[in-house]
């Protein structure tokens, strides 16, 4: 059964949904992506003709793997630099993520575009396609095997946050830029264990409470230096609970 968005629970019982990416908009995405990688492969081929005649009967089984590598290089290395996300990812909004809802590691993004080839088959996607349709959290074969969904990030993600102590006005909002560099910075570990922090701060001690988030905001102070207005006045704690919801909910 499909579903419109992915279901989170947390130990606190905090539900999130998170909207998940619909098969056309992903199907538009993979458009961009695949002109942009034909782009890519026509460089590569121009400057394999000039080796053609040495080797006129290998050039076609070059052209074919220079495809493929391309091809699977381009998702690897872009998902990578930009936090999930393709050309084509970034221009119809949509983003990889970890299928707990925290941002998808380094490891997971190669694993599902090392599968890509298998969901291109047997063409134009239909295996990819199918598994999208049929899949309660719209996965791919990729996604399925690397845990990852396909998030749309021009929506809000919903939770209830004030089981959160969120606080009304989040000063980090207010450098939309340097929110979108701790976003791309913040490894996903990193940005689990912050959140799992904030959902689990009453279960902790006194002591444990100021050195878990004391070490957690140094962390993330030393990801992105905030204006000395935007962070003045706030604890450690402060610091990483509004850390948190920049990098758990969608830009405004």
């Amino acid at each position: 059964m499909r579903g419109e968005g992915l279901e989170i629970r947390t130990p606190e019982g905090v539900p999130f949904s998170i909207p998940l990416a619909g098969l056309g908009a992903r199907m538009m995405a993979l458009g961009v992506d695949l002109l942009a990688i034909v782009a890519a492969v026509s460089v590569g081929m121009q400057a394999l003709r000039a080796f053609e005649q040495l080797a006129p009967d290998a050039i076609g089984g070059v052209a074919t793997l220079l495809y493929f590598g391309t091809s699977t290089a381009y998702g690897m290395v872009l998902e990578i630099w930009w936090n999930g996300q393709t050309l084509g990812k970034r221009l119809l909004g949509l983003r990889v993520m970890d299928g707990r809802a925290r941002p998808a590691t380094a490891v997971q993004m190669v694993v599902r575009n090392l599968l890509r080839p298998v969901d291109a088959l047997p063409a134009a996607y239909l295996v990819g396609a199918g598994a999208c349709w049929w899949t309660r959290h719209r996965q791919r074969l990729g996604d399925l095997a690397a845990g990852t969904v396909v998030v749309r990030t021009g929506e809000t993600i919903r939770a209830d946050w004030s089981q959160l102590g969120r606080e009304r006005y989040n000063s980090l909002r207010e450098h939309p830029g340097l929110a979108a560099r701790l976003r791309q910075r913040t490894g996903g570990d990193l940005a689990g264990i912050a959140l799992e922090a904030v959902l689990r701060r009453e279960e902790l001690t006194a002591e444990a409470r100021v050195a878990v988030f004391g070490a957690l905001a140094g962390r993330l102070r030393g990801l992105v230096e905030f204006p000395a207005e935007a962070v003045e006045g706030l604890s450690d704690e402060q610091y990483v609970r509004r850390a948190v919801e920049v990098l758990y909910t969608a830009p405004r």
